[in-house]
């Protein structure tokens, strides 16, 4: 099977920049970003790979979290890295990503936020009192790694420099 990307951790740096700004300061950052878990496939047969909680992540019906994963992904030109909720949680809890599938494309990696991949879901749940705990260290959200094509007259030569929405900036 060809070996067509990497994850590694984002610098301390830019964790803490991006985790206080979504939780806040009431966790000891430097201990969270030391326990981050790169993702990785569960089977030899899986075709996603986990992303871990930094943090408990407890979420009620129509309650959104934007959850810096503390992760980047070198990914080789021609192949684009797709998140998708776990499917045990989309199953059982109606948790979904907010732009339905995450797109991680290879030049995102050299951003000035060192490619940091945030993953945004909500719970949206049938039951008004429905809730749901995904501890700190389970998975919730896989990227699966696709190839794609372009067109014979594409000529686009833009540069990347942010995450959502940047290359309609």
């Amino acid at each position: 099977m060809e070996r067509i990307a990497k994850f590694e951790k984002v610098s301390f740096s830019q964790f803490e920049k991006d985790f206080e700004k979504n939780f806040g300061c009431d966790y000891d950052v430097k201990a969270v970003y030391d326990s981050i878990k790169l993702p990785r496939r569960a089977t030899t047969g899986s075709a996603g790979y986990d992303f871990f909680a930094p943090v408990d992540l407890k979420l009620k019906k129509n309650e959104t979290l934007l959850i810096p994963t503390g992760i980047r992904a070198n990914i080789n030109e021609g192949w684009v890295l797709s998140i998708f909720p776990r499917s045990g949680l989309g199953f059982k809890h109606r948790i979904q990503l907010d732009n339905t599938v995450g797109i991680i494309d290879s030049d995102y990696y050299s951003s000035s936020n060192e490619g940091h991949i945030m993953i945004k879901i909500s719970c949206d749940a049938y039951d008004a009192d429905h809730s749901v705990l995904v501890e700190k260290g389970n998975g919730f959200a896989q990227g699966i790694f696709m190839p794609f094509g372009i067109c014979e007259d594409d000529d686009v030569c833009e540069i990347r420099d942010g995450g959502f929405g940047s290359t309609t900036k």
